[in-house]
């Protein structure tokens, strides 16, 4: 059985989409060939690489890239992870299916945060967020949701 080649797509290839591609990297290599990008690339955010590094999940070695830059462009599903990607998602192949699945933006949410604590309380809830829907793939997918 081949595996599912999942793009997870937000606005900058950050971290959202960043830490989506990490669990499926983690949690379901054997089933997934999952990818990220960006409708453009701002960088991997130096938050996000530390609250996946605290659950063992290591992606410093991930590239932030825009869609154009992928090396693959036959997908089984594009992920969308915020409202602005899903808004521009660029239009792929016929048979590749586009899902929107919103998760709340840490660095907004971490703007007004008081302490470096406080801040990275965000990304740890976004982060485990992230990971309850990986660990539903690929049936959550094939649901729609």
């Amino acid at each position: 059985m081949s595996k599912l080649k999942i793009l997870f797509l937000c606005t900058g290839n950050s971290c959202r989409s960043q830490m989506a591609e990490g669990w499926a990297h983690h949690l379901l290599k054997q089933t997934v060939q999952p990818f990220s990008a960006g409708i453009e690339a701002h960088g991997l955010n130096p938050r996000a690489v530390a609250v996946m590094r605290e659950v063992g999940v290591d992606i410093r070695s991930q590239a932030s890239q825009t869609v154009e830059e992928l090396p693959e462009g036959n997908f089984d599903y594009v992920v969308t992870v915020c409202g602005h990607a899903d808004e521009r998602c660029p239009v792929f192949a016929a048979k590749t299916k586009v899902i929107h699945v919103g998760f709340d933006d840490p660095p907004k949410l971490a703007a007004s945060a008081k302490t470096e604590e406080e801040a990275l309380a965000h990304y740890r809830r976004v982060r485990d967020e992230i990971r309850q829907f990986i660990e539903k793939l690929p049936a959550a997918l094939e649901d729609g949701n």
